[in-house]
């Protein structure tokens, strides 16, 4: 940060014991870390399903560089819906002032509890994509008097470090979906340390998440959101300047970079898998199942959809376009079949 020296920073000061093992997903990384540290340790996939973190979104607009794709719900949804259902104390900060959210995140970590960040990843320099997107997050947990560490997901290196001025920047991010200097902290009550506090989370996760999905309010969101991009993928040609180039990061964005894509329907599959144990023999275990099954499907889909994307770029041609449209079509088909069965669970179950 610019005026870094007025803080009289000392040495070093970095929390013990923070677990900094990167996951697929920034949002659900950062929570692990956080949730961890407070005493509660759930898998990857739960933390994604009990937050009721998947959906579709098709933005595009003429701001936009790209047509953006994304697998999730809004970003920070999934941690307040988490909280919600888990019963958390979550504490959010938010302001427009640099130097204030400096000083709160900098006074949580000198109590010893590491800080969730949302931010644009184009400011983190140890990140690998250079393209602006200001729904990522992070998890803090010390910082020395140049360098914030932090903890993001397994594929940008797990336990990273940026400089306090680029994430100073990160931070102060604006555009679609930023939030100017958000910073979160959670506490978990001393009952619900025990796993038995997920049953009766499971359930209303499910089908909020299924209902939210099946009846989206915009014709860009949920199912809907899923045929509005078969359509116009299609003739992203004429949408985007240099289709060798930006079909290609397209394609990136959505399979490896975590926007869309299959890591989302993954994360739900493996969700619901991990549901089948408290599930067992109650009615209804059938149901999740079946979704289950279906997401494994859409997942290997979405991969494909992808594939021929980053084609259509490096051939030249809008067939490949064509087909991915109507796999987006069968996308749309099999995740509403698995979204009718999951929003048909009862709390009884």
């Amino acid at each position: 940060m610019s005026d870094k020296a007025e803080f009289k920073l000392p040495d070093k000061t970095i929390i013990d014991g923070v677990s900094t093992t990167g996951g697929e997903h920034c949002e659900t990384t950062a929570l692990g870390v956080l949730l961890r540290h407070a005493g509660l340790d759930l898998s990857e996939p739960m933390l994604f399903g009990l937050g009721s973190g998947l959906s579709f979104a098709y933005w595009d607009s003429k701001q936009q560089g790209l047509p953006f794709l994304g697998g999730r719900v809004k970003p920070f949804v999934l941690t307040q819906n988490l909280a919600q259902r888990l019963e958390l104390e979550l504490r959010v900060q938010e302001t427009t002032s640099p130097r204030r959210a400096w000083d709160q995140v900098r006074s949580s970590i000198d109590d010893g509890i590491p800080v969730g960040l949302q931010l644009d990843s184009h400011d983190l320099e140890y990140f690998g994509s250079r393209v602006h997107f200001a729904g990522h997050f992070v998890a803090m947990y010390g910082y020395d008097a140049e360098r914030a560490y932090l903890v993001d997901t397994a594929q940008q290196g797990g336990a990273v470090s940026t400089s306090l001025e680029s994430l100073a920047r990160a931070r102060a991010a604006r555009g679609p979906m930023a939030a100017r200097h958000r910073s979160f902290t959670v506490r978990v009550a001393a009952l619900n340390t025990d796993s038995g506090c997920l049953i009766p989370a499971i359930i209303p996760a499910i089908t909020a998440c299924a209902e939210d999905f099946l009846a989206p309010p915009i014709a860009s969101l949920g199912s809907r959101g899923i045929r509005t991009a078969a359509k116009r993928v299609q003739s992203w040609f004429d949408r985007v300047e240099d289709p060798g180039r930006d079909l290609a990061v397209i394609s990136t964005m959505m399979e490896r970079a975590g926007t869309g894509g299959a890591l989302f329907r993954n994360l739900y599959r493996d969700f619901l898998t991990e549901c089948q144990g408290p599930l067992e023999g109650k009615p209804g275990a059938d149901l999740v199942e079946r979704g289950r099954d279906l997401f494994a499907e859409s997942a290997l889909l979405w991969t494909s959809v992808a594939e021929l994307i980053e084609k259509a770029g490096a051939a030249g041609s809008s067939d490949h376009l064509v087909r991915a449209g109507r796999l987006l079509d069968d996308i749309a088909t099999i995740e509403t079949s698995a979204m009718t069965a999951l929003s048909s669970l009862s709390a009884g179950c």
